[in-house]
């Protein structure tokens, strides 16, 4: 079992400037609160750290300076995925992943693969690198489901492919997956409202976004559930419940950005397409929390 990623990862978001530049001593400070509060593993640009709209020099900066500021404290997962197989395997070829522990690989968006595609691209991946892979499958963005048959199929045939964040907002897929995997493959939650649940009932943690925000209660909650502790693990769930559900109101990563805000570590600041929370909104986080 690859118990690094076992507990709770967090989606680290970019943090920027009022200039829209990217704020590396806020992202170093981010990295220490995470790593201070009790979080298990830190995942570096995912959709929360708005990797998109990220250039290549931005992206390398942002690698090196989690790493550097990390400093070996905790297992790092890398954010590498896309829509054209190709260039995810050469992507992957051409990057230094050295100080990464894992990868993890969005299934592709936008041209709507079946699930022998999904299939063949992931398999394509596995081939191209001795990493572990964690799948993530998030249909809401991609417009495609990976279906647990598919999921399950990847895991007995690629070895290093070892768990997979689930963000369908589905527990029933959750419960399916969980009651099917072999018996090293992780089940990741990727809803932080659902993440108990899962954990309650087989799997193995979440990628969460509301966590990197709330680090301690949050990680506090899965380490319970992971020890059958359910009670105490509940009564954290409704705590962070309410916070959890409002950060996502106007959109990711603009709603965490408002917590992070709140507790001095960053600027709400989002890049375009995306816009910052609204005033409201703002206050009603804070409020919240």
């Amino acid at each position: 079992m690859e118990n690094k990623f076992i507990g709770t990862g967090v989606a680290l978001i970019t943090p920027f400037t009022k200039n829209n530049k990217v704020d590396y001593k806020a992202l170093e400070k981010l990295v220490n609160f995470q790593v201070e509060n009790g979080i298990n593993y830190l995942v570096i640009l995912g959709t929360t750290g708005e990797s998109v709209t990220l250039n290549a020099q931005e992206r390398l900066k942002v690698i090196a300076t989690i790493i550097k500021a990390n400093n070996k404290r905790l297992p790092l997962v890398l954010g590498i995925g896309g829509n054209d197989t190709k260039k995810v395997v050469e992507a992957i070829k051409n990057t230094n992943l050295s100080q990464i522990d894992a990868i993890l690989s969005v299934s592709p968006y936008y041209n709507k693969p079946t699930q022998e595609g999904i299939y063949q691209h992931f398999k394509a991946i596995s081939e191209s690198i001795d990493k572990p892979i964690i799948l993530y499958n998030v249909p809401h963005r991609t417009g495609k489901n990976i279906e647990t048959d598919t999921v399950i199929r990847l895991a007995n045939d690629c070895e290093n492919i070892i768990g997979v964040k689930d963000a369908a907002d589905d527990i029933k897929q959750i419960f399916d997956l969980i009651s099917k995997k072999p018996k090293d493959f992780l089940i990741i939650s990727g809803d932080d409202d659902l993440a108990l649940s899962s954990v309650l009932t087989g799997g193995a943690g979440v990628i969460s976004v509301i966590a990197q925000g709330l680090p301690k209660p949050f990680s506090n909650m899965i380490k319970l559930a992971l020890n059958d502790e359910n009670k105490a693990a509940q009564e954290i769930f409704y705590k962070v419940l309410k916070v959890s559900k409002l950060i996502y109101k106007e959109g990711n990563p603009a709603g965490i950005k408002v917590v992070l805000n709140h507790k001095g570590i960053c600027e709400t600041n989002v890049r375009l397409p995306l816009v910052k929370a609204s005033d409201s909104l703002y206050n009603e986080i804070v409020e919240a929390l």
